[in-house]
């Protein structure tokens, strides 16, 4: 195999002298120190006749002066004679303190711990008296006896981040796949070896954000420069197809050249502001466009027409539950359930049966973080329960009304929580399961998702030629009599003799002519 392989070339080419295997890390060695008044000062002190000598604990932390103004000419810090002259910790002589500042690498490869432990005896006088009341559960029973005593006063961490570390879901982007992750790996597995930590990993999950694109507009200059528009600050012109065909400066209706589609950056001026999009349509629409345009992982392509088309479904479900509030509106508490959903209208059964359907996909898709499939199943859902309203009048239909309304909001609440929350209490589903965000999880109905029928797939020699219903109990047999009856079938196989038949159960049957 491909081990062996490179194994046995690396042991041939060491044996006539030729080179040898090595391990390459990834983790280079990383120069901290830069040249900037912002950032955590590096403790060092130094002396001409001791050399660099650290800062002693006692007078930890080293506090940078808070009056500095940056003037473009190089370190402020070097200019502030009461930052830089100091004594020698060991001799007691004249010396001068370092003014280089740490990367902020260094701070955000280990802050997911200190969060973790914000009311420790360091941070306590940051914290009003009794302001944040400590876990429930004693962090204390998580670290094994003796392990990690409580710290002294000014210690990193406490024994509360073993409470709560590993971090369960780690989201950042992807700009931070390579050295962030990589540095805070490293912190953590020191904090591992100085004993202020007992898990051995510091992030459980991964989730790697795509990035966000948007359209292009600039003009070049001779030196290769590019002035960069604002989109709102350029007349766009589209095709029928909403492609972007020109685009002329508001300011001088002269042409600017289309970059294309770009990563939203500042530099661009291609971002988009949320609040312009708030303003103009709501949090829950900038939101639920955001879910539904892209996987989280992968990248999204700013529209405007997307932002539309997301305040349109917005509208659709207000309406029809305003619309529809007098049969929604039934009190749930004398409202009793349909004993037999399986002699109700065949219509409202399969209705049933789809919600349900999506609600069980949509409950394994959270636990994916899949936010643009839950937004579509609510779509669904919507489209389902407007056919529910066109259906036969009943208990049934009320009955389903109610159910289906409520797992639909449950479902998109963690998307578009303001209107699901005004819906959900307008509806009167507050008076018998409380506020949405404490509201059950809907559960799935196992009974609802047996289908007495299943569609399957016709096709005549590979291709399709229309689809049929079949009990869902039918044996392979009765479901190629039922195929080969089928009018599409009979008309597509033009009296040919049949050479096979092929019953994919479930899903379609081919027959071969």
């Amino acid at each position: 195999d491909c081990e062996a392989a490179v194994d046995a070339i690396a042991a041939d080419l060491k044996a006539k002298g030729l080179g040898d295997k090595q391990v390459m890390w990834r983790l280079r060695d990383w120069g901290i120190s830069r040249q900037r008044y912002w950032g955590c000062p590096i403790p060092i002190i130094h002396c001409a006749a001791c050399g660099d000598v650290p800062v002693p604990d006692k007078d930890l932390p080293v506090v940078l002066p808070e009056d500095c103004v940056p003037d473009g000419s190089g370190n402020p810090l070097k200019k502030r004679a009461d930052f830089v002259n100091c004594t020698c910790p060991k001799c007691g002589k004249d010396a001068e303190r370092e003014t280089d500042t740490m990367d902020t690498f260094v701070d955000s490869s280990w802050y997911y711990a200190r969060f973790a432990s914000g009311r420790s005896a360091n941070a306590s006088a940051l914290v009003p008296d009794g302001a944040l009341p400590r876990p429930s559960m004693d962090s204390s029973a998580l670290v094994p006896n003796g392990a990690l005593p409580r710290p002294s006063l000014g210690s990193m961490v406490d024994a509360e981040t073993n409470y709560w570390m590993p971090v369960d879901q780690y989201i950042g982007g992807i700009e931070h796949a390579i050295l962030h992750l990589l540095y805070a790996r490293f912190f953590h597995k020191l904090m591992r070896d100085e004993g202020m930590a007992v898990t051995d990993e510091p992030f459980t999950r991964l989730l790697s954000q795509g990035m966000v694109l948007a359209e292009t507009f600039f003009r070049p200059h001779a030196d290769g420069r590019k002035d960069y528009f604002f989109p709102t600050d350029v007349t766009i012109e589209r095709d029928a197809k909403g492609r972007t065909v020109a685009a002329t400066l508001k300011a001088d209706g002269q042409p600017v050249t289309m970059g294309g589609i770009e990563t939203m950056s500042k530099s661009k001026n291609n971002g988009v502001d949320p609040t312009d999009l708030i303003g103009k349509y709501g949090a829950d629409t900038a939101r639920l466009f955001t879910m539904f345009a892209a996987p989280p992982e992968q990248t999204l392509e700013w529209s405007d027409a997307g932002a539309e088309g997301a305040y349109r479904f917005l509208k659709r479900l207000w309406s029809f539950c305003y619309k529809n509030e007098s049969s929604s509106r039934v009190p749930r508490v004398t409202l009793v359930p349909v004993a037999d959903w399986s002699v109700e209208d065949p219509g409202l059964r399969n209705a049933r049966s789809e919600i349900h359907r999506l609600l069980q996909q949509t409950t394994h898709d959270y636990g994916r973080m899949q936010f643009n499939t839950v937004a579509s199943a609510g779509m669904k859902m919507l489209n389902i329960l407007e056919g529910v309203v066109a259906g036969p009048a009943g208990h049934a239909k009320i009955q389903l009304m109610n159910e289906g309304v409520s797992i639909l909001l449950r479902i998109i609440y963690p998307i578009v929580p303001h209107i699901t929350s005004k819906l959900w209490h307008e509806l009167g589903f507050e008076e018998v399961m409380g506020n949405i965000i404490n509201a059950p999880w809907p559960q799935v109905d196992k009974a609802a998702l047996e289908r007495s029928e299943i569609e399957m797939v016709l096709q005549v020699n590979g291709k399709l030629r229309g689809r049929v219903n079949v009990p869902a109990n039918a044996s392979q047999e009765e479901v190629q009599t039922i195929a080969l009856a089928d009018e599409n079938v009979v008309r597509h196989m033009d009296g040919k003799p049949i050479r096979k038949v092929i019953v994919v159960p479930g899903k379609l049957v081919n027959i071969v002519v």
